[in-house]
């Protein structure tokens, strides 16, 4: 796929987010050849989301599709990357609109602020090497926008490709002693409309959050790219996405790390 196609196929996924369109995935000569191609589509997409969507500066990172059952049903072997604007990162307790969303997901994850730039040539990293740049760690949600997707028809250079279905990140008070809390082993518990819903530990994803780190600086470096300071990068979520409804409330949180809240509105503009 050359450049022009490959602006083509991210302007044909841009605009079917402006108009509301349901997820299909890329199909014919749409379809990304390998991952370099997906993300080069994803890079495509994030340009014209800045130049022509208002979307800012890119301000923090995620990792999708962790579980090996979720990259089976993708049909890829490894976790996947997206980048997260800075208009779309809010603090707790956050309302969104609900009506602003083809269809809001949400999932329960930890978040890590970077304190200082992560240098590429220091790269590849594990758990160990990058945790020292670790400057804050906090319970947080990804909000996501799969729009009504149809999860028996989906494959994950798709899901990359438009933008990692990230709608945004609603994160916890920051928590800087995370040296002394054993980060992968943290019990998680959510609520909703404050009944007990669900339940897990820190180290279902990917056995450490830190782990989901490592990868992410790993894939940027791949890229020629590096996290800077003050970036947030989710670490992929031990707990299977929820769909709230219309003015659901929603507390997600992790011993020694506190809570973070997110209610959804169906009014016609969301509080903050």
């Amino acid at each position: 796929m050359d450049q022009n196609q490959t602006e083509a196929v991210a302007r044909k996924i841009y605009e079917a987010n402006v108009r509301r369109e349901r997820f299909k995935p890329l199909r014919g000569n749409d379809q990304p050849g390998s991952l370099d191609t997906a993300y080069d589509i994803q890079d495509a997409l994030y340009a014209i989301m800045q130049t022509e969507g208002n979307a800012g500066p890119v301000a923090g990172h995620k990792i999708a599709v962790t579980s090996p059952e979720i990259q089976k049903l993708c049909g890829v072997g490894q976790p996947v990357y997206g980048s997260i604007f800075a208009s779309t990162i809010h603090r707790t307790p956050h309302v969104a609109n609900h009506a602003d969303f083809i269809r809001i997901g949400i999932e329960f994850e930890i978040a890590l602020e970077i304190g200082e730039d992560v240098p590429l040539t220091a790269a590849p990293f594990d758990a160990e090497t990058i945790s020292r740049f670790v400057k804050s760690a906090m319970p947080a949600f990804e909000i996501i926008e799969d729009r009504d997707a149809d999860y028996s028809d989906l494959d994950a250079m798709s899901i990359l490709a438009d933008r990692c279905w990230c709608g945004g990140v609603v994160l916890g008070a920051p928590v800087e002693h995370w040296q002394r809390i054993d980060l992968g082993n943290l019990a998680g518990t959510v609520k909703l409309n404050g009944e007990s819903l669900d339940s897990s530990n820190t180290g279902n994803a990917l056995g450490h959050p830190l782990n989901g780190l490592a990868w992410v600086t790993n894939h940027l470096a791949g890229r020629g790219k590096a996290l800077r300071a003050g970036e947030i990068v989710m670490t992929g979520s031990p707990l299977k996405t929820r769909f709230p409804a219309p003015g659901d409330s929603y507390t997600y949180s992790v011993e020694q790390l506190g809570e973070v809240t997110l209610q959804t509105s169906s009014n016609a503009q969301a509080e903050t």
